[in-house]
């Protein structure tokens, strides 16, 4: 019997107005699994995911989703299908709660049907949240708002979480608590991860398969003990 992943981007070029960013992008994100999407800062990853959501169009190549060919469906029709991305920057609304932000995670029907058993997932991961339901998403630390972020993709009943940087600018303590709630993710809660990052040491610790982007283009992947031990994981990221 094959295996199907539950995402998968063929042969896939982008990039913004006539500049080319991705030069025929493959990967596979299975279900169930974290895969880990690695690289220097302007290889690449963020327009993947853009391309990935039909935020950006894919020049060539497809993108195929629960077996089904979503390469020309708006984003919106993405999002209902279950692919969710939590953007880089957090990009929540600073002047509502951390209930009225978790609230308007859940717009796509799938997720209204499912906003009690979502918001019992999310108190369980990010109990620091339950605690802070009225306070306004501005006035959380960075490390809370990232948190607030990745509850309210959750939110969204996502069948693929897609996460941009989400250890950018906070502290290493942090940093390994947002590694764990992902961890927990897939391991409580069997939710399937598209995690990119430049922290190659925190992806790899929690990944079950990685990919390493260079210049808009895949240069190496495999399991995370195999491209720790590769020299051209240290080429990609430094250029030596």
């Amino acid at each position: 019997m094959v295996s199907h992943p539950l995402l998968e981007v063929r042969d896939v070029a982008s990039g913004y107005g006539e500049t080319q960013i991705l030069f025929g992008v493959s990967l596979r994100v299975e279900k169930g699994g974290i895969t880990a999407l690695l690289g220097s800062n302007g290889a690449g990853k963020t327009t993947t995911l853009w391309t990935i959501m039909g935020v950006l169009s894919a020049w060539k190549g497809r993108i195929i989703f629960s077996q089904a060919n979503v390469t020309r469906l708006p984003t919106h029709r993405r999002v209902e299908m279950g692919l969710v991305l939590v953007p880089e920057g957090r990009r929540l609304w600073p002047n509502l709660t951390v209930h009225e932000n978790l609230v308007l995670g859940a717009t796509p029907p799938r997720a209204r049907a499912r906003m009690e058993e979502n918001l019992e997932i999310v108190f369980n991961l990010f109990p620091r949240l339950k605690e802070r339901l009225n306070q306004k998403a501005g006035t959380l630390s960075g490390g809370e708002q990232q948190m607030l972020a990745i509850a309210r993709g959750l939110m969204t009943g996502p069948e693929v979480l897609m996460l941009d940087e989400p250890s950018l600018g906070l502290a290493p303590k942090l940093v390994q608590e947002i590694a764990s709630i992902l961890k927990r993710l897939r391991d409580e809660e069997g939710k399937t991860v598209l995690l990119v990052e430049q922290n190659v040491h925190i992806s790899l610790s929690i990944a079950d398969y990685g990919y390493i982007l260079e210049n808009g283009r895949i240069v190496l992947e495999g399991e995370p003990e195999e491209l720790q031990k590769d020299p051209r994981l240290k080429q990609a990221y430094l250029g030596v």
